[in-house]
């Protein structure tokens, strides 16, 4: 199945791309990894305008409400061009999370022993009057939109971590049936140089309950979509650089992109991304349509989508020879936001373990 983009979808992503181009985010993640977020919030913003920050926010919240198809054309162009930041959580799992929380009615506010109302990180972050926690989480709804919050998330087992909690303006966690506002802990370096991962700990309950689990489940979703759509863009820009690389280093008197060794390993990469999209495509509608064949489309998406984009990586070093393992380089950029980002959301090994679970009758339980 291939979707076929409304024309309104089409420009969209037109005009993401050039935004992006003409923002140059190779520099500002380069900047970003040497601690200066300055260039790469700049960035932020700009999406912002695009509307891009506000996709997943219910139009009610300020946001534009719109399907899970829109958040896949724009999260795939932000891996195509690396944006640094947590992309999946600030664009779609927090917002997702914190719409079915409101939605269900928050109905555990934070103890009143809990830091004075001066000291309560909600009020620090957003100002006003000790709001209850339901309106803590409109507001900061209404922030993601309007692109004055960037959010992190951790959501263990699946997601132990919270990445870029130091660039973020919120910081959530969400352990068994308790969600609560975060504050960043120890710091753990990615392979990534862009991406930051910190230990989340719990500083004021939100909400507690069944309520919780539905709106984890839908995070968790929304998030690997978006890792995976990312991981999709990111595998497009490799074959794009191994192309024009190929075309360009000369060996023998020719192009290397002539020898047919060359050929068939970018024709590989180009089939592995084309089957990987109809994957995405169907997981996207079926989030949409809220099926219940969600939990496997979803996994077969991050599933098929993280080995093209790995498959591209490896071709892409290959093509590139000793300049593609230097840090200089710009490929370097995608080659690690890949390596980071296919383990994210779920291993390969938990998501084919739904994948099988769901064809073999045994359940399409999301990953443990």
């Amino acid at each position: 199945m291939r979707l076929a983009q409304s024309a309104e979808q089409e420009q969209f992503a037109a005009a993401l791309h050039d935004m992006l181009t003409a923002a140059d985010v190779p520099g500002a993640a380069r900047r970003w990894a040497a601690g200066d977020r300055s260039p790469g919030l700049a960035i932020w913003r700009g999406l912002a305008g695009l509307g891009v920050t506000a996709l997943a926010v219910p139009e009610k919240r300020g946001g534009l409400g719109a399907s899970p198809v829109d958040l896949v054309v724009a999260c795939e162009d932000l891996g195509h061009h690396a944006l640094p930041g947590p992309v999946a959580e600030s664009v779609a799992a927090v917002p997702g999370l914190l719409t079915v929380l409101i939605d269900q009615e928050l109905d555990d506010q934070a103890p009143d022993d809990q830091a004075p109302d001066d000291q309560r990180p909600g009020d620090q972050r957003l100002g006003g009057e000790r709001p209850g926690n339901e309106d803590l989480c409109a507001r900061w709804l209404s922030g993601l939109a309007a692109g004055d919050l960037i959010a992190a998330l951790a959501l263990p087992p699946r997601l132990p971590y919270a990445a870029d909690a130091d660039a973020a303006g919120l910081v959530l966690l969400v352990e068994g049936d308790v969600a609560a506002l975060a504050v960043a802990g120890a710091r753990h370096q990615s392979l990534d140089p862009t991406r930051s991962l910190f230990e989340a700990r719990g500083d004021q309950v939100l909400a507690r309950g069944p309520a919780v689990a539905d709106a984890a489940t839908r995070a968790l979703n929304l998030g690997t979509l978006a890792s995976a759509a990312q991981l999709l863009g990111a595998g497009r820009a490799l074959l794009e650089a191994s192309v024009r690389h190929a075309g360009q280093r000369v060996q023998f008197g020719q192009p290397v992109g002539a020898f047919q060794a060359v050929k068939h390993h970018l024709a590989d990469v180009a089939i592995g991304l084309e089957f990987a999209r109809p994957l995405l495509d169907a997981a996207a509608v079926a989030v949409a349509a809220g099926s219940t064949t969600v939990p496997r489309d979803v996994s077969a998406a991050k599933v098929a989508c993280a080995d093209a984009a790995h498959r591209a990586a490896r071709v892409a070093l290959q093509v590139h020879g000793a300049i593609g393992y230097t840090q200089e380089h710009d490929l370097s950029l995608w080659l690690t936001k890949v390596r980071a980002l296919i383990p994210a959301w779920g291993s390969q090994a938990e998501h084919r373990a739904v994948v099988m679970a769901a064809l073999t009758g045994d359940g399409e339980a999301p990953c443990p």
